[in-house]
């Protein structure tokens, strides 16, 4: 990420050059009417430029992400975001709301009207009411237009957005604005700005008749999911800063909000009784390591992975690295039905890559191409990759790429020994593993939390993970008819 540079006149020195010239013009021209506080505030994002930035975001998105692939889920989702939007500062924006298939706790909006979720996030709430709070929160983002304003800023100081990386795929795959868009995923919104959404979640939620008092309770679950994870800030706060004790904020949004006010929806127990089945964690379907070893279920292959290289699989990606400037990305390359040798004469022939050395060869007996490519790097220079291309089946070619200190060191050789330790994958067992599963239980005996988990039998969770997931303490009673969330293992093999 880069720092922001900032324009500080020396003594003595003329500050109203070129520059200061420009930036003045700027702050002239980019103003806008913000839709909530009717406020004339700096932009130089148009409203027709936070719609391209959402629409030609989405796909790059899903390919990053994936979409969780539940329908009732979906239109359930969308559903409640729409009550919001109905209300919101901006009833008439073509508003939209995704499920991503990730199992991180975390939320987002694009400019736009461009709102997601993660499934991570759906099973740890409790309540319709809670669901109604985290959209009306992201729905506020984009009413204040605060990606706008951020976007605004990081341009006046001349850094941009952007993710564009020699091993992502995504940003080879979409232009400049979907770049643009998925750089906002990771943008950090100022202490006002969190507290304008918290402000502006409670009242749309309230207006939409959901009972704001269900609000608060959700930080409490964000604080306890970070330091499970034994980190300050779980996924959602790392990006939604916490501009304070925001369960003690919210709490008091929330009497303001429901004043004179009756019938407000929780709805817990049909929130609860949609998440029966949800998948949890990482979906081994898509690819999963034992060890050493990664085995991808859906593409039914399996390869052997640099001992000791830390790793994360991505529904884009697989990326494995042992720490600095070392590490290898495999990938599935858009190749159509090319053979490896005529994909990699594509990438140079379009200049993608600026040149190769290698040869066809058969790993596993696939068709594939080995070798080393040329890619541009910093201030004209080339850097060179360890690269590998192998062709699986119609339609999916596996691309595999590497960097390291240096061409032919330890490191470089190392993902070339990787590649070629790929090979089809045919245990039966292997090829149909079962995702863990959230779990709803209706308790029929009262007693404290923790009897009541222990009594439900093996689990994928520990105790406090499990009264994470339920916003509740291990020693609170549970009562008759209550529901429960558990969570039941994956079976891999």
């Amino acid at each position: 990420m880069n720092e922001a540079r900032k324009w500080w006149p020396r003594r003595g020195v003329r500050a109203f050059g070129p520059v200061a010239i420009v930036i003045a013009a700027a702050l002239l021209a980019g103003c806008a009417t913000n839709p909530v506080t009717g406020r004339r505030e700096f932009s130089l994002v148009s409203a027709q430029q936070e719609a391209q930035m959402g629409r030609e975001g989405y796909p790059a998105v899903v390919a990053e992400y994936g979409i969780y692939e539940d329908s009732t889920t979906q239109r359930y989702v969308e559903g409640v975001g729409r009550k919001l939007a109905k209300v919101s500062h901006l009833p008439d924006l073509d508003w939209h709301f995704t499920v991503i298939d990730d199992p991180s706790v975390n939320a987002f909006a694009m400019p736009g009207g461009y709102i997601y979720v993660t499934r991570g996030i759906l099973a740890h709430l409790n309540s319709e009411a809670q669901l109604a709070g985290v959209l009306g929160h992201e729905i506020g983002h984009v009413t204040h237009r605060h990606s706008a304003s951020q976007i605004s800023r990081q341009q006046l100081a001349g850094i941009g957005l952007g993710v564009a990386s020699v091993l992502s795929p995504t940003a080879a795959r979409y232009g400049q604005v979907a770049q643009q868009a998925l750089g906002l995923m990771f943008l950090k919104y100022s202490r006002d700005h969190e507290n304008e959404a918290d402000q502006s979640g409670v009242d749309y939620a309230t207006r939409a008749g959901y009972e704001p008092n269900e609000i608060p309770p959700t930080y409490a679950m964000l604080k306890r999911v970070g330091e499970r994870a034994g980190q300050r800030l779980p996924g959602f706060l790392s990006t939604h800063p916490d501009p304070g004790d925001r369960e003690v904020r919210t709490t008091e949004l929330a009497r303001a909000a429901r004043e004179g006010k009756t019938g407000l929806l929780v709805r817990r127990d049909q929130y609860l009784m949609g998440l029966d089945g949800m998948v949890f964690d990482n979906d081994p379907r898509g690819g999963y390591f034992e060890g050493d070893e990664f085995y991808h279920p859906a593409f039914a292959f399996l390869m052997t992975f640099p001992a000791g290289w830390k790793r994360e699989n991505s529904h884009a990606a697989v990326i494995a690295s042992p720490g600095g400037q070392v590490g290898m990305q495999l990938t599935l390359a858009d190749a159509e039905d090319l053979s490896p040798g005529d994909y990699v004469a594509k990438l140079q022939g379009s200049g993608r890559i600026a040149g190769s050395r290698g040869a066809a060869e058969r790993i596993a007996g696939l068709s594939a191409w080995v070798g080393r490519i040329a890619v541009a790097g910093e201030g004209g220079s080339e850097r060179i990759l360890a690269a590998a291309f192998i062709r699986r089946g119609p339609g999916r070619m596996i691309q595999i790429v590497g960097a390291s200190a240096a061409p032919d060191d330890t490191d470089f050789r190392k993902v070339l020994a990787s590649a070629r330790s790929f090979r089809p994958l045919t245990d039966p067992a292997r090829l149909a593993p079962t995702p863990a599963r959230v779990q709803v239980t209706r308790v029929a005996r009262a007693g404290t939390f923790a009897a009541t988990v222990e009594a439900l039998g093996a689990q994928a969770l520990d105790l406090d993970a499990t009264a994470i997931l339920n916003n509740r303490d291990p020693a609170e009673v549970v009562g008759v008819g209550d529901r429960v969330k558990t969570v039941i293992p994956a079976r891999l093999r």
